[in-house]
C-alpha cells in the first residue's frame, strides 16, 4: 500500500494532531466514549476522529465503532468535514458526518475552539448479528455535544433564564441565581451567544453495508430488493421480495431499469463517451496483460495497442463489446447488440437520480475491471482488489490515478458520473404494482438488442 499512501490516494487529507492540547482533548473524547486512552504524542485522524495508529497501538480498528453499528465520533476541528472515512462500515455514514458538520459549522467551529465534541450516529439497531438486523435501520440520528458538557449546559442555562424572567420573585432566588452563575461560567452568555447543537436524523432507506460479505439494500425505491456479493442465500429470510446475488445479471439488469436507476454512457448528457470508453478497454487490457505476463512498457495507448494486437483472438469480450460500441459512437458503425449476459453490459451504464452514487457502488462490483471507477466509488473494494494485484499492475493503477484522478478529483467525478444530483430530484417510494415483462433500458430484450441504428 505505500505506493498509494505516498501518492495520497491512500490516508490522504488525514487531520494531524501534534500539539499536546489537542491530544489532551482528544484523549478526553476517548475516554468518554470507550474508556480507553492513547499514549500517543502524534497521529492522524479521519473524518469520524478514528486514527488508524491508535487503531493500530489498542489492536482495535474499531475502537469507535462497537459492533460496527453505531459509529461514533470525535470532533477536534470542522476541518475534518474534508477528510476521509476509513473502515466503512455503512455506505451513507460519510455523508452523514459530512452534512451534520456543515450544518453546524458555525457552532461547532465555537464549541471545538473549547473542547472536543463528541457524538454517536445513532439508530435502532445496536448490533447486526443477522442479515434480517439490516432491514431494521431505517434512519439514523447524530447526537453529540462537548465533553464538559457545554450544549446540555447552555440548555439548562436557557431555561433558568426563561424562569428568571417569568417568575417575579426570580431575582430574590439565591439558589436559582447562583445556578446561573455558574453555568453562565461556562458557558458563556447564552442570551448573546446561544448555543445549540440539535440532533439531526436522517433517512437511510437504501446503502451498501461491509457487513455479511457486503450487501446492498434498496427499500426506498418502487420495487425494493437485496443484493448479496455472497451467494444469496446466505442472507436468509429477509423482509423484501428480491433477493439477488452479483451472479444474476439478468435479474440485476432488469430490477435497474424498473427502479429507473442507470443509463447508458453513451446516452448521457454532456458525456464524453468515446473518452470514457476508451478509458474503460486500456483497464481492460492492463488487466489481461497482467494475468498473461504480456509487459506493457509505460503502458501509453500506442503500448496497449500493440498488447491487443499480441491477445488478438484472446481479447477479453468486455474489451470487444466495448470496442464495438466505440465504432458505433466515433464511426457510425453497427449497433451493438450486448445485452445484460454480455460481460461489457455493466460497463456501459452509469448511475443516476438520488440513488447514483449507491448504484455506481454496485456497477462496479459488476465491472471490476474498471479500476478508476472503483477507486473513486467503492474504495473498500479498491484496497482489497488492490492488494492481489501484481507489482506491475499496482504500480500503473497507482501512477494513472495520481496524474489523472487526483489533480482534479471533482472534474473527473463530473465527467464521469455527472452533476452531483439536487436535492428536488429526490424520489418518494412507491408500492410495487406487479411484475411487467423483462426489458433493458432501451427496449427489447436487452438495452442494445432492438436498436437497428445511430440515435
Amino acid at each position: 500500500m505505500k505506493r498509494l499512501i505516498t501518492r495520497g490516494l491512500m490516508f490522504g487529507n488525514l487531520i494531524e494532531v501534534s500539539s499536546p492540547a489537542l491530544v489532551e482533548r482528544y484523549n478526553r473524547a476517548l475516554k468518554h466514549l470507550t474508556g480507553k486512552t492513547t499514549k500517543l504524542d502524534d497521529f492522524h485522524i479521519d473524518l469520524s476522529g478514528y486514527s488508524p495508529e491508535i487503531g493500530d497501538e489498542l489492536q482495535d480498528d474499531l475502537y469507535l465503532n462497537p459492533n460496527g453499528a453505531n459509529r461514533q465520533f470525535i470532533l477536534l476541528t470542522t476541518a475534518q468535514k474534508d477528510a476521509p472515512l476509513l473502515n466503512i462500515k455503512f455506505s451513507t455514514s460519510r455523508g452523514i458526518l459530512t452534512q451534520f458538520i456543515e450544518k453546524n459549522e458555525a457552532q461547532l467551529f465555537a464549541l471545538t475552539a473549547r473542547d472536543a465534541v463528541a457524538g454517536e450516529l445513532q439508530n435502532s439497531v445496536y448490533a447486526v448479528d443477522t442479515p434480517a438486523k439490516l432491514f431494521d435501520i431505517r434512519q439514523v440520528t447524530v447526537e453529540a455535544d462537548t465533553i464538559g458538557g457545554h450544549v446540555a449546559d447552555a440548555g439548562k442555562l436557557a431555561k433558568l433564564i426563561e424562569r428568571f424572567r417569568q417568575e417575579p420573585d426570580g431575582w430574590r432566588d439565591d439558589l436559582l441565581v447562583a445556578e446561573m452563575i455558574t453555568l453562565a461560567k461556562k458557558t458563556g452568555d447564552v442570551t448573546r451567544v446561544p448555543i445549540s447543537l440539535p440532533a439531526m436524523t436522517f433517512a437511510q432507506a437504501n446503502f451498501w453495508t461491509s457487513h455479511f460479505g457486503g450487501v446492498y439494500i434498496f427499500q426506498g425505491v418502487r420495487y425494493p430488493a437485496a443484493i448479496s456479493v455472497l451467494d444469496w442465500r446466505s442472507l436468509g429470510e429477509v423482509p423484501v421480495a428480491q433477493v439477488m446475488d452479483l451472479t444474476h445479471r439478468n435479474q440485476i439488469a432488469d430490477w435497474l431499469e424498473r427502479n429507473n436507476l442507470v443509463e447508458p454512457i453513451v446516452q448521457a448528457r454532456g458525456t464524453d463517451a468515446a473518452a470514457i470508453l476508451r478509458q474503460k478497454m486500456d483497464f481492460i487490457l492492463i488487466d489481461a496483460a497482467d494475468r498473461l505476463g504480456i509487459e506493457v512498457g509505460d503502458a501509453r495507448r500506442t503500448e496497449l495497442r500493440k498488447v491487443a494486437y499480441k491477445l488478438g483472438s484472446a481479447l477479453p469480450q468486455e474489451f470487444l463489446g466495448l470496442a464495438a460500441l466505440l465504432r458505433w459512437v466515433e464511426a457510425g458503425g453497427p449497433w451493438p447488440k450486448i445485452t445484460s449476459e454480455h460481460p461489457a453490459y455493466f460497463y456501459t451504464l452509469r448511475g443516476k437520480g438520488p440513488e447514483r452514487d449507491l448504484v455506481n457502488m454496485l456497477l462496479s462490483e459488476l465491472s471490476p475491471m474498471d479500476v478508476r471507477q472503483m477507486f473513486i466509488v467503492h474504495k473498500e473494494l479498491f484496497y482489497a482488489q488492490y492488494a492481489a494485484w501484481s507489482d506491475r499492475k499496482k504500480t500503473y493503477v497507482a501512477d494513472f490515478l495520481a496524474r489523472e484522478y487526483q489533480v482534479d478529483r471533482e472534474g473527473a467525478r463530473t465527467a464521469l458520473f455527472g452533476p452531483e444530483p439536487s436535492m428536488d430530484e429526490a424520489q418518494r417510494p412507491q408500492m410495487a404494482e406487479g411484475p411487467k415483462p423483462a426489458r433493458g433500458p432501451w427496449g427489447g430484450t436487452g438495452p442494445w438488442g432492438s436498436i437497428g441504428g445511430r440515435r
